[in-house]
């Protein structure tokens, strides 16, 4: 019988998070194999807006691992192939509350590169935003956008091809006993195995996740093509982002703009929507988002929640006319206690889940936090 297969690296899940330890790993020298079950990426690495985002992320950890995340994908995007379709962020603020609240964001150490633009500033530098009745639009250079469903493709073959980190997809891991492997197919063996599996490692560590009450969160999503061509040249956002941001919502300053959206628009804050706008490089919108929370949310998406999508769209941008050309849902493990928790059965052994949903922005920050302190 053939010797099982031997690495210093194991990663369970081909998804962002894996592939940022898998590339962490595999540039310090480490031989490295990833492990996926489906044979390719189709889960919420793929499903989300590409967006690598570092404004509004809640203070400390995840602020500081979307800041390293940035850094990496902006040294790896051009190596790998992938494009970088725009950069930065514009957040209009209509309502008085949500301005003050800016206001308040920029006198945190989070505020650093940005600045408030007036109306008029605004406009002169991104004509396709509605500014109607805005009181200031933040303005964050940080932010990249890559195309998902592309990139992570071309991040696994580089990382193949540059470093010889082998993917094995189709593949079932049925148990980890570091430094021995289970899988569908046999037994492998590593030094260290790193579980970045996402929701999928509930059936190796169903205990973990009851013991951190960890949800799921679906999502809904659209791609729209608008009639008339409009170039966004950044990701835009509008007043409920700012309450879906913990590095806004957790602001004292907070309270009034919630005050008001509870009553202005409760539909939307029972759906968890807000607006997050995007551009791909044949000029559809990647628009969404809502949140809806349970064990197990049904797979089903909603005319309400996407009409309400539609609505923040065209009061934001100006696109009056649109066809919406594909929707899709999708679901992240969610957490009331943590963006993102590292458990470590065995001294050889780290399960990583991202439990906010910020995987594609700070994946590689936490990589390297999790290599740096083992």
């Amino acid at each position: 019988m053939a010797a099982a297969a031997s690495y210093d690296v194991i990663v369970v899940g081909a998804g962002i998070v894996g592939l940022a330890h898998a590339y962490t790993a595999a540039r310090a020298g480490l031989r490295v194999c990833v492990i996926e079950r489906d044979a390719a990426c189709v889960g919420a690495s793929i499903r989300n807006f590409g967006f690598v985002t570092v404004t509004g992320q809640h203070a400390e950890h995840s602020w500081r691992r979307a800041r390293a995340s940035r850094e990496v994908w902006a040294a790896v995007a051009p190596q790998a192939g992938i494009d970088v379709l725009h950069q930065g962020l514009h957040l209009i603020a209509r309502r008085p509350e949500a301005m003050h609240l800016i206001d308040a964001f920029m006198q945190t150490g989070m505020a650093d590169g940005c600045r408030v633009m007036t109306p008029g500033e605004a406009a002169a530098v991104a004509p396709a935003l509605r500014l109607d009745g805005a009181q200031g639009v933040l303005h964050s250079p940080h932010e990249l956008r890559i195309e998902p469903r592309t990139a992570i493709g071309l991040l696994a073959s580089w990382l193949a091809e540059r470093f010889g980190v082998r993917f094995r997809y189709g593949e079932l891991v049925h148990e980890v006993r570091t430094p021995s492997v289970r899988t569908s197919r046999g037994v492998l063996h590593a030094e260290r195995v790193i579980v970045c599996g996402n929701a999928d490692s509930r059936h190796l560590y169903g205990g973990w996740f009851a013991r951190h009450e960890v949800r799921l969160c679906q999502l809904q999503m659209l791609r729209v093509r608008p009639r008339r061509p409009l170039a966004l040249r950044a990701a835009v956002m509008s007043d409920l982002s700012l309450l879906r941001y913990a590095g806004f919502a957790a602001l004292p300053a907070a309270g009034a703009l919630r005050t008001r959206l509870n009553a202005e628009e409760p539909v939307c804050l029972g759906y968890g929507i807000h607006l997050i706008a995007v551009q791909s490089a044949d000029g559809s919108l990647v628009v969404g988002d809502s949140h809806e929370y349970g064990a197990a949310p049904l797979p089903f998406a909603t005319q309400e929640i996407d009409a309400q999508i539609l609505r923040l769209l065209r009061e934001t941008l100006d696109v009056p006319e649109l066809d919406v050309i594909e929707r899709w849902t999708g679901s992240y493990p969610s957490a009331a206690d943590a963006d993102c928790v590292i458990e470590a059965p065995d001294d050889a052994t780290r399960v990583v889940v991202v439990t906010s949903g910020a995987g594609m922005s700070t994946g590689f920050g936490i990589a390297q936090d999790v290599f740096a302190a083992w």
